[in-house]
């Protein structure tokens, strides 16, 4: 991170007040969770929105899509949630799950999902289409992961160096070479590990910096014009809508992915809202609109709560010579 984001973080940390605002006790439908919109006191800044500040931990072990046992079931009883934990750490132990061959998947003490399913036990953090999966692709779609497929097949076999396979790896490409956290965002979803973001905000901007790959997002809520350049998170500009935050981000680079799943087109829309529910919780939702590589837009919801944990540095691997030995491993 460069001098000049350290020091425009420190400002925004330094020049917020806090001054609280009675939210009237309500029961509400938020994006889909049932959550409760308690009565407390929910700090506002001196511009008086709703005060969004604060490093917020983001792992669930939600899925993101509704599993096929539980296929037409939205959310979980008690129990049944309590069982749901219970198998998922142990299927995603990789100490005790670590496939044949494989040399780098072990010591599960460097994953942290979270040992809990969100508050509201749903199934799937995905929330629209109902049924809880993520639309199908596109033809297009489908054409752009059978190409990257076929370049991975092909990595590193006629490279005696890892110079040139970082390029084969296609979208991937970003986070071998630590320039993007793979589910820092635009948008921000849960994965195996660093699943914090700290907000800061002064009038006309918000701040978002996510513990993995270091990028601070900065989001312009004044209502000025968009750079219309293209850029690997995209261009972001925020606005309130009530107590809600809403970030519209659009002109991504092609290379952008959101999971191994599917690479995003040129057209890829994402309008990211967060509400804060109470002192302690966020709602973070994620609309994706991409016609390219999409059948149609779809929608996500996580809780993020409080972390009396700090963001860490995440020491990513420039010029890490173990690449070299990783390819070794495989072919051998």
């Amino acid at each position: 991170m460069s001098k000049c984001h350290l020091l425009l973080l420190m400002s925004l940390a330094l020049s917020c007040a806090m001054p609280a605002a009675l939210v009237a006790q309500a029961t509400s439908s938020i994006g889909g969770l049932d959550a409760e919109v308690k009565q407390s006191q929910i700090p506002r800044t001196s511009d008086g929105q709703p005060d969004l500040q604060g490093v917020w931990s983001y792992a669930t072990l939600t899925p993101m899509e509704r599993p096929d046992d539980v296929s037409g079931k939205d959310v979980l009883t008690d129990a049944e949630a309590v069982e749901f934990e219970v198998q998922t750490l142990r299927r995603q132990n990789r100490d005790l799950n670590v496939p044949a061959g494989n040399v780098g998947d072990y010591n599960n003490f460097w994953y942290d999902r979270g040992t809990k399913v969100i508050e509201s036990k749903r199934t799937s953090l995905v929330i629209d289409p109902p049924h809880g999966k993520i639309p199908s692709l596109t033809a297009a779609a489908m054409e752009r992961q059978k190409r990257i497929a076929e370049a991975r097949r092909g990595i590193g076999l006629d490279e005696p160096t890892p110079g040139g396979f970082v390029e084969d790896l296609g979208p991937g490409h970003l986070r071998v070479r630590c320039m993007l956290g793979s589910h820092s965002g635009p948008p921000i979803t849960p994965g195996a590990y660093n699943n914090h973001v700290q907000i800061f905000q002064v009038p006309g901007f918000v701040v978002l910096v996510d513990e993995q790959i270091h990028n601070a997002r900065i989001i312009p809520t004044d209502g000025g014009p968009r750079s219309r350049i293209r850029q690997w998170v995209g261009d972001s500009r925020g606005r309130w809508e009530a107590d809600t935050l809403v970030i519209e981000t659009t002109d991504f680079l092609p290379e952008t992915q959101f999971n191994t799943r599917a690479r995003f087109s040129a057209s890829l829309r994402v309008v990211e809202r967060i509400t804060r529910v109470d002192a302690d919780t966020l709602l973070y939702g994620a609309t994706l609109e991409d016609p390219a590589t999409w059948t149609r837009p779809w929608t996500y919801e996580v809780l993020m709560t409080t972390s009396a944990e700090p963001i860490y540095e995440y020491a990513c691997h420039e010029g890490n010579y173990g690449l070299v030995n990783i390819l070794s491993g495989a072919r051998e």
